[in-house]
């Protein structure tokens, strides 16, 4: 079966809080549930930050991504991040993440973005091989953050 996508609203809140912990701990990142519950209402609520898309086969969730929305004067106008994507093992090998970053580019089109980024972890070999089968390209910069106390 095809997966579905859709956007998620803060009623998905309870289905997701297990994807993004499962992918949160993939990821090595410290996953403090009411600081996370907090983000991702904020985003489900909030169509100007961007979305959550619930990834479904038959019916049934078996992953997410979230779009964040910005702005680059580089890139002349609105830009946005994948700034999480997500399949349980079950489904990854199958197809479902080239057609989620498609979904992705698709999305964006209708939301006037004219450059979509993502990161890769160095030690994700296969990530990296997907983003770049579905045109994601690496340059000569390197993502750098710094945290701001709120």
């Amino acid at each position: 079966m095809e997966p579905t996508f859709r956007v998620a609203g803060p009623h998905d809140l309870e289905t997701l809080l297990p994807f993004v912990r499962e992918f949160w701990v993939i990821e090595r990142l410290a996953f403090v549930e009411p600081a996370v519950r907090r983000a991702l209402s904020g985003i489900l609520a909030n169509h100007e930050l961007g979305r959550v898309i619930v990834i479904e086969v038959d019916s049934l969730p078996v992953g997410y991504y979230v779009l964040t929305l910005g702005y680059s004067l580089e890139h002349l106008g609105r830009d946005a991040f994948v700034d999480e994507l997500y399949l349980r093992e079950a489904q990854r090998g199958k197809g479902i993440g080239s057609l989620a970053l498609a979904h992705a580019a698709e999305l964006c089109a209708q939301l006037g973005v004219g450059a979509l980024h993502l990161e890769v972890d160095h030690v994700n070999p296969r990530a990296r091989a997907l983003y770049e089968r579905t045109g994601f390209a690496a340059h000569e910069r390197a993502l750098m953050t710094r945290k701001i106390k709120t």
